[in-house]
């Protein structure tokens, strides 16, 4: 069994502004890889702005391992569509969350990742503290397509305290 560092739970908000892949629209769900992990959001159909309000737990084992995500478009008698693509890093995420914020008002900035060419956000990145746990609200721009943003927000889960599901 590998050594856990916790669980990563990633809310899939909304896609903004997806490609359209069928006749007028798009039937959009997002999967999510990280090393050998994979999970899926389910089909939303017919919508470029979709709203999945989905969570996602990954278990993470190394905090340099690149999350990457994946949008497609579901088709009934072909092969799914691409949609674009995203990655993400959490080791500025992860650090923040090993910090205890005892006494931190709510909505306190700990930390701000800005968007460059090595990451694929769509705009700056703050790592807040919120409702006593620490989150990171992203907006990313999908890569290998003509337009396209998700939207998402991470959470913590530490496995050796009383936090977890």
């Amino acid at each position: 069994m590998e050594n856990w560092l916790g669980l990563l739970r990633i809310h899939i908000q909304r896609g903004v502004n997806l490609a359209v892949r069928d006749a007028r629209s798009s039937d959009p769900y997002v999967v999510i890889k990280m090393g050998k992990q994979k999970l899926r959001t389910r089909v939303v159909k017919k919508n470029v702005n979709p709203e999945w309000d989905e969570l996602l737990t990954l278990s993470i084992s190394d905090e340099n391992l690149p999350i990457k995500l994946f949008v497609y478009d579901k088709d009934t008698f072909s092969f799914d569509d691409k949609m674009g693509d995203a990655e993400f890093e959490i080791g500025p995420f992860f650090k923040a969350s090993q910090t205890r914020f005892e006494g931190l008002q709510d909505g306190t900035i700990i930390s701000k990742v800005q968007p460059n060419r090595q990451n694929c956000l769509a705009e700056e990145s703050c790592i807040v503290f919120s409702n006593g746990e620490v989150v990171q609200n992203m907006v990313l721009r999908l890569r290998n397509v003509e337009c396209g943003e998700i939207e998402l927000q991470l959470h913590w889960i530490d496995v050796n305290s009383s936090q977890a599901p």
